[in-house]
């Protein structure tokens, strides 16, 4: 089989290591690819949001099955793009898409389902949001609708924090149309986890647990990044939590789609909240999460083809997904910066030097003059695998230690609970 993975990023190198080790591909590509993503499959300069040049290049290869990374393409509608072509795609079309890009579209599917979440209101006119600062308390949480590369959302501690986030937002446009509409809601206090799920038309099936660290600082300071670590599985998962998310959110969550027409077919990430009051949704994504993916497939003993195949066929209830006993932890060195403007094109040295069993998937890398170099936010992700979860957190920053470039940061405090 021929397969084309879309994107040029740290799940996206995770997906392609593990698709690699599938014996039934014979051609992987990737589009467009990084530095760390050459090594397991044949990059291609097309850009993730070129949906025409996509589907071109997925005709010219014979590609027999896509696999979209990020979410932005899938937003633009590449499932149904591809489709209308004949081509095979791992990933929700248009419609379903709706459930990242617009936090309004899924709150209003999660209060319709009756699935457990804080409560919000939406707005969009900047006056009356103003009027409404502190509805509920601080922290006052403030997102943007749409899409901002995982950083529109805001936790203000005060009144004047929450102005200035209104201000920047809706005023000067930091993340363009996709404040256009903001939706506030109240704060949950608790534990974070991500839990990603297989879905097709009739099916829901969780992978293995992670939690995810989002501020940039240690101790959950900072401003929101794209993820800047994980672990799997969430030291808070146990067989009491995990049958209360199978049944106040998953078994809703399914039966919600197909009630409301939703035919979604690939992953579906669900970030919860353990709360004292149970498990709370604080939002859907419709893909991989990253770098919870880094974490999650490091574990997976199954064919990952055979279940995007599955999943795309709608078999997914006759797919046995089988994972090991090994505890992952995963450390994102990034540039100095980040999630601000950063540098880019500093040299990155030390890949050469980490332990066999570990794997840097490559986020923000490119090749210049026989170099990789540094050309994203977050960079680097490194994956280690132990016995215990311990043993995996120490081989971990072991090895972060080993590789270097100008400016580089990253979070001590992974793989330690966090309480928000």
């Amino acid at each position: 089989m021929k397969v084309l993975v879309v994107g040029g990023g740290g799940r996206e190198h995770a997906i392609a290591w593990k698709l690699k080790q599938s014996p039934r591909i014979t051609k992987l590509y990737c589009a467009p690819g990084n530095a760390g993503i050459a090594d397991v499959a044949e990059c291609v300069a097309v850009g993730a949001e070129d949906i025409e040049g996509l589907c071109k290049l997925a005709v010219e290869k014979e590609i027999d099955l896509v696999v979209v990374g990020p979410e932005v393409p899938l937003s633009m509608g590449i499932v149904d793009a591809m489709n209308e072509k004949g081509i095979r795609v791992f990933g929700p079309n248009a419609k379903c898409a709706q459930l990242e890009g617009s936090k309004a579209f899924t709150k209003a599917f999660l209060a319709r389902h009756d699935i457990p979440t804080a409560g919000y209101q939406e707005f969009t006119e900047k006056e009356e949001l103003l009027k409404a600062v502190g509805i509920y308390g601080y922290p006052m949480v403030i997102k943007a609708d749409g899409l901002a590369a995982g950083k529109g959302v805001v936790i203000a501690e005060n009144e004047e924090d929450a102005v200035k986030a209104i201000e920047e937002m809706m005023g000067d446009k930091i993340f363009g149309s996709a404040a256009d509409k903001i939706v506030v809601e109240e704060y949950l206090s608790g534990i974070e986890a991500s839990m990603l799920c297989f879905v097709d038309h009739n099916t829901i099936v969780p992978m293995e647990s992670a939690q995810d660290y989002k501020r940039i600082f240690d101790g959950d300071k900072g401003p929101n990044t794209g993820g800047m670590g994980t672990y799997s599985p969430s030291l808070v998962f146990n067989d009491e939590l995990q049958e209360r998310i199978r049944t106040e959110i998953l078994e809703p969550t399914l039966a919600g789609f197909q009630k409301d027409g939703l035919d979604f077919q690939g992953v579906l990430f669900i970030g919860l909240m353990i709360t004292d009051n149970g498990p709370k949704v604080i939002e859907f994504n419709n893909r991989f999460g990253d770098p919870e993916t880094q974490s999650v497939l490091a574990r997976l003993d199954s064919d990952l083809l055979d279940i995007f195949e599955a999943v795309v066929d709608n078999k997914l209830a006759e797919q046995e997904i089988k994972w090991g006993e090994r505890r992952a932890v995963t450390v994102v060195l990034a540039s100095e910066g980040y999630p601000g403007s950063y540098p880019k094109g500093r040299e990155i040295t030390g890949l050469g030097d980490v332990d066999e069993d570990i794997v840097v998937f490559h986020a923000g890398t490119k090749f210049a003059d026989d170099k990789i170099v540094t050309a994203g936010g977050r960079v680097l992700c490194v994956t280690a695998t132990g016995a215990t979860h311990d043993e995996a957190r120490a081989k971990a920053f072991a090895n972060v230690e080993r590789i270097h470039f100008e400016g580089a940061q990253y979070r001590r405090d992974i793989g330690l609970i966090n309480k928000h």
